[in-house]
């Protein structure tokens, strides 16, 4: 009854277009989840994803599940995320993602989930990393680790969304660091973001992950921005 008066008063509303949610939707409506841009990338070893970071790192694989558009469904998903403090998005997106791994997981087995860091200021003005839960999705869904603590954010930095190419390089560079131990060593790292734009912060996040023993880097993101 409770429960009821509650949903009456203040109703669960889509995460993507706002439209009221009926019984047994849950963050989306059907009609949004329908209208998913999907990437397929996980399908494409060559895919956009992958070229981001061509003659920069090595990595072992890069996906994305969603394609991100300005003013979109997927842009009002990741604010929601981001700023509005509806985290159970990245559970649903990352339970999405969890179906497409499954199909290379064989071939590209994955050792530990890590989440791009915060650094701690900024955490606690926002009070949660926004992919927390979809790193902690994938982590469950595949049966693997999930580690916030070996990969750190050691400098502070503005948001990123409005800097071009060169300014988000120069930025970044040097601000993330590892805690390195002997369980860490020899260990496929899958990192894991929002939305991938140039890559310069995941490559950031890649360097500094290789400097640990027999890393190997893969790396999965809600979205990546249409160019």
């Amino acid at each position: 009854m409770f429960n009821y008066l509650i949903n009456l008063f203040f109703p669960k509303v889509c995460a993507g277009c706002h439209t009221i949610l009926i019984t047994n939707e849950t963050v989306l409506c059907t009609s949004c989840r329908h209208e998913m841009p999907l990437t397929q990338y996980h399908l494409d070893p060559k895919n956009e994803a992958v070229k981001k970071f061509y003659g920069k790192i090595a990595i072992e694989h890069a996906s994305a599940l969603l394609y991100f558009n300005k003013k979109g469904i997927v842009q009002e998903l990741i604010h929601n995320l981001k700023y509005k403090g509806h985290e159970e998005i990245g559970t649903v997106l990352g339970n999405w993602s969890v179906e497409d791994l499954k199909e290379i997981v064989l071939e590209i087995p994955f050792d530990i989930v890590i989440p791009v860091p915060l650094h701690p200021k900024k955490f606690r003005k926002r009070g949660y990393n926004q992919v927390t839960t979809f790193g902690k999705a994938l982590a469950k869904g595949l049966n693997i680790d999930y580690n916030a603590a070996v990969l750190y954010r050691k400098k502070y930095s503005k948001t990123q969304s409005k800097k071009n190419l060169a300014g988000r390089s120069d930025n970044i560079e040097n601000i993330f660091d590892v805690i390195s131990t002997e369980e860490n060593r020899n260990k496929h790292f899958l990192i894991v973001d929002d939305v991938l734009t140039t890559g310069a912060t995941l490559e950031a996040c890649s360097r500094a992950l290789l400097k640990i023993p027999g890393a190997k880097i893969s790396i999965v993101c809600m979205a990546i921005a249409n160019s």
